[in-house]
């Protein structure tokens, strides 16, 4: 049977952790406020970047009496993720601007412009219309955080109030279910899941029924993690895209690609791998405290445009952060 024809079904209670979980303090059923739930610092999360790139930039921008060594300049760029094309473009800019502020003030303002102009006010995602869930599809290779991300995300929409559903569609792994299981216990979301091996848009089709069914405000899908050089995943992807568009019509699902900031240049080339098969709307930028080459950012978003949504600096739920371009930049150059 076509997924696009599979009926829709009921989901057993067991199927949903946080159907009994008691009620917190606050009045949230289901939220268990974990000790770990403290934001987390963005400006800690960036010392080894603000140390090591930015350290660096700043030695060649000083230069000698002779004004910043240029050279020097577009390969430390290079050197902290940026990319050779882009590190070109930012140095002919801010050598061309004369900023009387200086070199540093030039070449600060050039990175600042490779970041994508946003909406003000923290990014949240849309219902499907009134009374309809927020649908965000996670997408990423193994290794890069996804089911953690997924889970600290649950966690933070719970955290908020809203009611969430994780829909277990990375069904070639056992322990991606298994983990997000254990996320949906833990952030009191509820969950429906099918056996390993089972057909991945059916899960995520199951997932819609019992989310509209329920009234839930927000539905995460977690989606297979091989490598994007693989065609079918890519045609998975597709078709889940389908079946939301056909279960929800009208819907904006929000499609997050997990990226792991220590992959650099080669995760870089993932992300463009699966933006340009399913068109990517958001990426969160996980261990971005693990490296000292923060120039990543920039890159995804100056090659891409698209939207650094949320950006991990660190092992605890609340250190999954909200992406703020002007927050991010102030205490990179801090």
């Amino acid at each position: 049977m076509e997924v696009d024809d599979v009926p829709a079904q009921d989901v057993p209670a067991q199927d949903d952790p946080a159907h009994d979980a008691p009620a917190a303090p606050g009045g949230i059923p289901g939220w268990r406020s974990p000790d770990d739930e403290v934001p987390g610092d963005l400006a800690a999360g960036l010392e080894k970047s603000r140390t090591g790139f930015i350290g660096r930039l700043r030695g060649a921008l000083g230069g000698g009496p002779g004004g910043p060594s240029w050279d020097d300049v577009e390969e430390t760029l290079i050197a902290g993720d940026v990319g050779a094309s882009l590190a070109v473009d930012v140095v002919e800019r801010a050598r061309a601007r004369r900023d009387p502020a200086g070199a540093e003030a030039a070449v600060r303002a050039e990175l600042t412009a490779l970041l994508v102009p946003r909406e003000p006010g923290e990014w949240q995602p849309e219902p499907a219309g009134p009374g309809l869930p927020a649908v965000i599809l996670i997408i990423g290779v193994n290794g890069t955080g996804k089911t953690t991300t997924i889970g600290k995300l649950a966690s933070r929409y719970r955290h908020e109030g809203r009611s969430v559903l994780l829909a277990a569609a990375d069904t070639f792994r056992a322990a991606a279910i298994e983990q997000l299981g254990t996320w949906a216990t833990r952030s009191g979301a509820q969950i429906v899941s099918h056996a390993p091996g089972a057909d991945p848009g059916a899960v995520v089709f199951d997932a819609l029924d019992a989310a509209i069914a329920r009234h839930v405000d927000v539905v995460i899908a977690d989606t297979a993690g091989r490598l994007h050089t693989k065609v079918n995943l890519m045609d998975e992807l597709a078709k889940i895209r389908r079946i939301v568009d056909r279960r929800l019509p009208g819907a904006r699902p929000e499609t997050l690609f997990v990226l792991d900031a220590t992959t650099g240049q080669n995760g870089l080339a993932q992300a463009t791998a699966f933006h340009e098969a399913v068109g990517l709307t958001g990426i969160v930028l996980t261990k971005l405290d693990s490296t000292s080459k923060g120039g990543i950012v920039f890159a995804i978003e100056g090659a891409l445009k698209v939207p650094v949504r949320f950006v991990g600096v660190g092992e605890k739920v609340g250190d999954l952060l909200p992406f703020d371009p002007d927050a991010f930049v102030a205490a990179l150059f801090a």
